[in-house]
């Protein structure tokens, strides 16, 4: 049976939400899509929703009461996620909040691509990527 792969989306936007969630229809594989609307919201579920692990999350760098970077920080801190790859997604895209971001623990940088088309490309990468990790996981415990 096919492991399905859980995306955690912390944007405030709804607009960009949506996008999200169709960009990652668009992929045609066995995908879940959580939101938080902001870091606070994204911290607050993974702290005290211990039964939540995604595969990875994506943070959008400009968010009210906290904004990407901050929530990276502080999701880095949460020892059960501390493998999870965080992406940072966000339309502001400067080499210093690249740099910042690596910094702080982001696994990836992704800007916010103008088409649908465009970030289900981006999404297809990703969830290739896990899947990988997963097989070869697996693999690995059926050794044991």
């Amino acid at each position: 049976m096919e492991n399905t792969i859980c995306f955690f989306l912390v944007d405030d936007d709804a607009d960009d939400q949506e996008i999200f969630s169709l960009a990652l229809q668009g992929v045609k594989a066995s995908t879940r899509l959580e939101f938080a609307n902001d870091g606070v919201e994204a911290i607050t579920r993974i702290q005290n929703d211990t039964s939540f692990l995604p595969h990875c999350i994506f943070i959008d760098l400009n968010m009210p009461r906290m904004n990407g970077q901050q929530c990276l920080q502080e999701l880095r801190k949460i020892d059960r996620i501390s493998q999870v790859p965080i992406v940072m997604y966000s339309t502001t895209v400067h080499p210093q909040y690249l740099k910042d971001a690596l910094h702080h623990g982001a696994t990836d940088f992704i800007e916010k691509p103008i088409t649908i088309e465009a970030l289900t490309e981006s999404l297809s990468k990703v969830f290739h990527m896990l899947k990988d990790s997963f097989a070869v996981i697996t693999r690995s415990v059926s050794k044991s």
